[in-house]
């Protein structure tokens, strides 16, 4: 730190009590000056000419001056300066100096030399020079508004700091703070880096630790310099920003706020979200993420909550389960605030379709609205939201028109399989197995059975939770598939008890097949249904294996029909329930490619959290 001597007499100020100042002297003092609830008896100087000038005219010795910068400290560097006592300026101290020195009056015109004039060398030789000291100063110009203000302090500091900020990295020889992860080439992990270039590089966002110093106040209008100058990126102030709400904003990696100021905390959420730059990948997801639970919980405006929305619609390829797992109010039944991932999902949709739009003609505005998410980030999207759909169903208090509005804003999207849906219906018939049956049906319709990987068919046909309909159209979907591989043809003609469980237009062409067909039943395989089932699959399976010749499905059934007749009744149910469950089957025959499903994509599995067992690499959700 910087520090400046003025002064060669050693100190002679005493004090008496709290109160009093004097000088120890052989001359009696005729001056009494009170700042604050301090007194100083002091001697009449020519440099404090505005004090000697209230005292003549007035014809009186006590003068009181409540209303001096920096208050009785301030004042008592001014005093001894006029004693040329020893006095030592630093970072912490010189603005409340300068700011009593104006007050005092104390310029060159009553004497060469006096202490405006060498605390403006100090503040300019030194002080302005130095990274730290620069940032130092500023923070303390806070206390002396309007004063530092008007002295030109704050925007000397301004320009110093920004400046300093935005030099090429190669020329940063001053020491600043910086407990950042450090870049490849530092961790030596760079093969063209040696050992001394490795020590003299420096991080292009070296300085947004020592930046988290200020108050937002002046923070903002550093951030607002930097950027004016535009030779820093966007990712640096981006950086910025977020070591800034991670050191200011108490419990902010947790996306809460622990204070007793909420006022103080709205304010600071708002400025950094103003701040944020318009580059998309200026900031990531999870950074904006939690900026928005904190903006939630701090009660901030509708207007920032819909920007942050907005902003975090850019990046939802890149968000994880883990990022939109954001607790709902304390007021709210359900553990997780799923409306917020919804309106989430919807901007990104509106954000798509928008680019879309503009992608037909030149668009000026790429900058600030870049091109529409492509059918990779719409997967991605998808499996974020299986993955999370997953995860709350575990809540036993969400409602099951919160689950399917979630999972049908995503079925527009075109992916290839569809585990993760169905990971999430399974967990979500687990944790409430109290639903009616028209909500079972309308939660199953979200999943495409063609879509099902090998291993979800498997955990599918043994699980007891699923309608008849879904197991049945697993079934033949998957000895479909097993027949096409094999080599064989068309799809062959099927038995009528086979034909009644399958959806409307499977019959006819695979690829027209459907899983989203409205029944009049909602009825649940029982343990020994299942069973059956089961043996009836690898009875077919094994008859496929063991004849290659037998390409039609029709044979396979047939073949399987030496089963016990009793067996097959019970994994079949019975033709009148068969009846009652595709009596309609006619009549939407002719709308059933509007009732095709077009539901989300299989999460990640490894973004999500599960206690599950798995069997064959598809989660397995303890049958019972």
């Amino acid at each position: 730190m910087k520090y400046m001597k003025l002064g060669s007499k050693p100190d002679q100020f005493q004090t008496q009590g709290d109160s009093i100042r004097y000088v120890a002297a052989e001359l009696a003092t005729d001056m009494i000056i009170n700042v604050g609830d301090v007194k100083f008896y002091l001697h009449k100087s020519y440099r404090l000419q505005k004090l000697i000038a209230c005292t003549n005219e007035e014809n009186i010795d006590e003068i009181n001056i409540h209303d001096i910068p920096g208050g009785p400290a301030a004042f008592e560097v001014c005093a001894k300066f006029c004693y040329n006592m020893t006095v030592t300026l630093n970072a912490y101290n010189v603005v409340a100096a300068r700011c009593a020195a104006e007050y005092l009056e104390m310029y060159e015109s009553v004497e060469k030399g006096n202490l405006i004039y060498k605390i403006e060398v100090f503040l300019t030789s030194s002080i302005f020079r130095s990274w730290k000291d620069s940032i130092i100063v500023l923070q303390t110009t806070k206390a002396f508004l309007p004063w530092s203000e008007e002295l030109k302090i704050v925007s000397h500091c301004l320009e110093s700091v920004a400046s300093k900020a935005s030099v090429d990295t190669s020329k940063v020889d001053w020491s600043y703070t910086y407990n950042h992860k450090k870049l490849p080439s530092e961790n030596g992990s760079d093969l063209h880096c040696n050992a001394i270039s490795c020590q003299q590089l420096v991080p292009i966002d070296w300085w947004v630790e020592d930046l988290c110093e200020l108050h937002i106040d002046l923070y903002k209008r550093v951030i607002v310099t930097i950027k004016t100058k535009g030779r820093i990126s966007s990712e640096a102030i981006g950086e910025a920003l977020k070591a800034y709400a991670n050191r200011r904003l108490p419990g902010f990696s947790k996306g809460s706020i622990r204070g007793s100021d909420p006022e103080k905390y709205r304010y600071m959420v708002d400025t950094i979200t103003w701040l944020l730059p318009k580059e998309k990948n200026s900031v990531s997801c999870s950074f904006l993420i939690k900026l928005l639970q904190t903006s939630i919980a701090c009660e901030c405006g509708q207007t920032m909550r819909s920007e942050l929305k907005r902003r975090i619609s850019l990046h939802m390829e890149d968000a994880t389960v883990g990022d939109l797992l954001i607790r709902a109010p304390d007021s709210e039944t359900i553990i997780f605030d799923i409306d917020i991932v919804h309106d989430l999902v919807e901007n990104f949709m509106l954000h798509q379709k928008r680019g879309q739009i503009d992608s037909s003609a030149d668009n000026k505005f790429h900058d600030i609205w870049p091109p529409f998410a492509s059918d990779d980030s719409e997967v991605k999207v998808a499996r974020v939201i299986d993955g999370y759909l997953a995860e709350v169903a575990r809540d036993p208090n969400l409602p099951v028109s919160k689950f399917i509005n979630l999972a049908e804003l995503v079925s527009s999207f075109s992916r290839p399989s569809h585990d993760g849906i169905y990971r999430a219906i399974d967990m979500y018939l687990k944790e409430h197995p109290g639903i009616t049956k028209s909500e079972r049906k309308r939660i199953c319709r979200l999943m495409d059975c063609r879509k099902l990987s090998a291993e979800a068919c498997m955990h599918a046909v043994q699980n007891e939770r699923l309608p008849v309909r879904i197991v049945v159209q697993v079934l033949f979907f998957e000895q479909l598939r097993a027949t096409a591989s094999s080599g064989g043809g068309s799809t062959p003609d099927l038995t009528r008890p086979v034909k009644s469980l399958l959806p409307v237009g499977s019959q006819r062409c695979s690829t027209s097949a459907t899983s989203n067909i409205e029944d009049n039943s909602d009825a649940v395989l029982t343990a020994k249904e299942l069973k059956d089932l089961k043996g009836e699959l690898a009875t077919l399976r094994l008859r496929d294996r063991g004849d290659n010749n037998c390409s039609n499905l029709n044979d396979m059934i047939k073949n399987a029909a030496t089963v016990d007749d009793s067996k097959v009744r019970s994994s079949v149910m019975s033709k009148k329930m068969f009846s009652k469950l595709w009596s309609n089957k006619d009549r939407q025959s002719e709308n059933s490619s509007s009732d095709t499903s077009e539901s989300p994509s299989s999460s990640n599995a490894g973004e999500t959290k599960s206690t599950s067992c798995r069997v064959g690499g598809i989660p397995s959700l303890n049958i019972s």
